[in-house]
């Protein structure tokens, strides 16, 4: 346990069905007149996008829509925004649907705020002042982006994910209505949701974690193991849909403040050169990841265990946290994760590549057991050929 440590949350929150409806008065309240509404096509298929419209017709506020946005966000789709958002004269941004249509949201706010590209704001502490207001409203369970303080974008000259990790890049309010992620398909519900489980796991055992932290992780582990099944058998279960909700942000907030590890580090370079699904990425990693690490902490490791649903009785810590690693496995099954190998785009000649990519990544010191690019070469192997 760290011996000092900060906690910070910057975003407000506002929770609960129908929580959107308000959305009018909350840009009222951050002064916004002219709004930018950065999406994708999937949202805007679901209508949620004219329901959010809708709302600031009724109260006479002027908008724009960005709906271009990619999973694995790009350096030159935030740029194209940006241009669009300064012609425009935009002085508030929403961020609507998962994290990469919010990570690109804080990037425009960046760029809009700093100028120059986006580029030259990768790193720690690199802003200057606040970006411009943002509010994030989530349409998946998974990223925890609504109120983390970074922003991670793709750069398609290296094919890499970068980060702008700065407390100054958090939204000025979250809305997190549970209603909004009923349409969300069983393969998304599952990834996102997956994705939410690897940041409670990460930030529980990573080497920055800390007693909040910790406690909230631990928290997210219990209802997001307990609720994903149920969103992915049933879409339409509110309550679950609910708990999914929360799990993810309280995740989102457990790893913002102390850090992520290995999988993530893998997962995003995964992401950079194939663009593979964030959560997917994520899925097909966290159990050798896990393995990996027991050692370093074999009592947290266990304890993540149990959540998973290890019994624990006449069992060493060390047994149960081993069985967490099938427990891992069976949950990623369980709701329909592919198996690496059975990604067409992936090709073993990279992987090489990969472990290097995943030896820069800004987390990498954070992982709680050291791993070499070789040590990362080997997972990679290992998830490909043993999932």
């Amino acid at each position: 346990m760290l011996e000092t440590f900060q906690f910070k949350l910057s975003t407000r929150i506002e929770f609960g069905n129908g929580q959107i409806n308000n959305l009018g008065t909350y840009v009222r309240e951050l002064n916004g007149s002219k709004v930018m509404i950065l999406t994708d096509k999937g949202i805007q298929s679901t209508g949620i996008v004219d329901k959010v419209t809708n709302l600031l017709e009724q109260n006479e506020i002027q908008y724009i829509i960005y709906d271009h946005i990619k999973p694995n966000p790009r350096d030159k789709d935030c740029n194209d925004a940006y241009l669009l958002a300064n012609k425009e004269n935009v002085d508030l941004l929403i961020g609507l649907g998962g994290g990469s249509s919010m990570d690109t949201a804080k990037a425009v706010g960046v760029l809009l705020t700093h100028g120059g590209e986006i580029k030259e704001w990768y790193g720690l502490n690199a802003l200057k002042h606040k970006i411009t207001p943002l509010i994030c409203i989530p349409t998946t369970a998974g990223t925890g982006s609504e109120i983390t303080f970074f922003s991670v974008i793709t750069d398609t000259s290296t094919k890499l994910k970068m980060n702008i990790l700065d407390n100054k890049v958090a939204p000025e309010i979250a809305i997190l209505d549970p209603e909004l992620t009923l349409t969300l398909p069983p393969s998304i519900t599952a990834s996102t949701g997956m994705d939410a489980l690897t940041h409670a796991i990460e930030a529980y055992t990573c080497n920055l974690s800390e007693p909040i932290t910790d406690a909230l992780a631990l928290y997210a582990i219990d209802l997001i193991v307990k609720n994903l099944p149920k969103t992915v058998i049933n879409g339409s279960d509110i309550e679950a849909r609910r708990n999914m909700l929360v799990g993810s942000l309280i995740a989102g907030i457990a790893f913002g403040n102390s850090d992520v590890g290995g999988v993530h580090c893998m997962a995003e370079a995964l992401g950079g050169l194939y663009d593979t699904p964030h959560g997917i990425a994520n899925s097909m990693l966290l159990p050798y990841v896990f393995e990996y690490n027991i050692h370093s902490d074999i009592e947290k490791h266990a304890n993540v265990a149990k959540l998973l649903g290890v019994l624990a009785e006449g069992k060493t810590n060390e047994e149960i946290a081993y069985e967490g690693v099938l427990k891992l496995k069976e949950h990623a099954y369980e709701v329909n994760i592919p198996k690496m190998r059975d990604l067409e785009n992936i090709n073993v000649k990279d992987f090489e590549y990969l472990a290097e990519g995943a030896t820069q990544n800004v987390s990498a010191s954070s992982n709680p057991r050291k791993a070499t690019k070789e040590d990362y070469y080997n997972l990679f192997m290992r998830a490909y050929y043993e999932n």
